[in-house]
This record gives C-alpha cells, structure tokens and sequence, in this order.
C-alpha cells in the first residue's frame, strides 16, 4: 500500500517555464480551479492495467520516457498527460496532485512513477540539472491500493484537509464516480486524460 504527503517541504525545482508547456485551457479561463486534482492510473494516466500488463522487472528507457517490463513490452504514459501534470503545477497556487488507484500491484505502479519522468518544460532546460523530473515527485498524496476509491478519497481529505467539493478526480471507470456522494467532482474519461478534458 501506498499513502501519504511525501513531504512538507517546499519544492527546490526550477521554475515552469508556462508558455512551454501545453496547458488545458480551463487552467487559464480565469474560473475557479480545485485545490486537489486526483489520478487513477490505469486507463487514466496511462493506457494499460498495471495489474495484469506489466510484468517485472522493470527498466526505463529512452530518457526515462518508457519503462520496458520483463518480456520487452514498452509502457508509458497518454500523450497529454506529462503536460496536464507540470501545467497544474504552474498555476498561481499550484494545485495539489494525488493518485487513487485500486490496483492491486502498488508496488509495479510506484516502480513505473519513479522510472517515468516528465519532458523537460523548465529553465534552462538544457542544463542537465532541469532535464527532468520523475513523474512520481509531482504528485502530493498517493493512494494506491485495492478497496473502494471512497477509502483513497478519506484518506486524501484526511491528510490533506482539504473538503471534497474542492477535489476533482479523473477517472475512466464509471462505477467510481460513487465519490460524487463525498462531494467530489467527477469526471469520467473512458480513454484517457486529454488537455480537452
């Protein structure tokens, strides 16, 4: 199981370089934005189930874009998605990131964060120093456990404290839109995270 703040501290990454990066529009329509946006992974972050696809050990590849699991198969995230994630954090405040996911593989989904780092949209991105970032220190709460996502959503409010109705959750699996009864916002996406969404 997975699940916490990582840390209090605040973050020493240079600063995003915003006009670089392909933000959703809703992120500068000048309407109000939620304090925490929360993930699932499979079929929401990234086009496969952790679970059942991924088998280890496994290896990044091609500057950590992909990692290549036991048999060779490349898993990565959708195309839209490092943007989406570095874009939140570009905002005046940034907004906060969790994860909710029910896998049963947490161990396989944290390897895959850690090896898959976000492109490059910071200052200097030619420096060696600001090249990347793992797509898993992006993230504030991580919930990544089998059970029901009102449990990962009780969690998030908990440590976070932060009220439901200031959270929006991507998810591409109808049943769990049973957040909404928290007072979550909802938001189904059958193939994936899109800037479009």
């Amino acid at each position: 199981m997975v699940g916490s703040k990582k840390s209090n501290t605040p973050s020493t990454t240079p600063a995003i370089v915003f006009d670089n990066i392909p933000s959703p529009e809703t992120f500068n329509d000048g309407l109000p934005l939620p304090k925490i946006i929360v993930f699932d992974l499979d079929y929401t972050l990234w086009p496969f189930w952790v679970d059942t696809h991924v088998t280890p050990p496994l290896k990044a590849k091609d500057n950590n874009t992909k990692s290549i699991d036991r048999w060779g198969e490349s898993f990565t995230f959708y195309p839209d998605v490092p943007s989406i994630l570095l874009s939140a954090k570009s905002t005046s405040p940034p907004i906060t990131l969790a994860t909710a996911s029910r896998t049963s593989a947490s161990d396989i989904a944290t390897t895959l964060l850690k090896q898959l780092h976000l492109p490059p949209f910071f200052e200097n991105a030619s420096s060696s120093k600001a090249a990347e970032k793992r797509a898993y220190d992006i993230f504030d709460y991580m919930q990544i456990f089998p059970g029901d996502k009102k449990t990962h959503f009780g969690k998030i409010q908990k440590a976070s404290g932060v009220e439901y109705d200031e959270m929006l959750f991507f998810d591409d699996e109808r049943r769990n839109r049973n957040v909404e009864s928290l007072g979550v916002v909802y938001w189904e996406v059958p193939s994936g995270v899109t800037r479009a969404e």
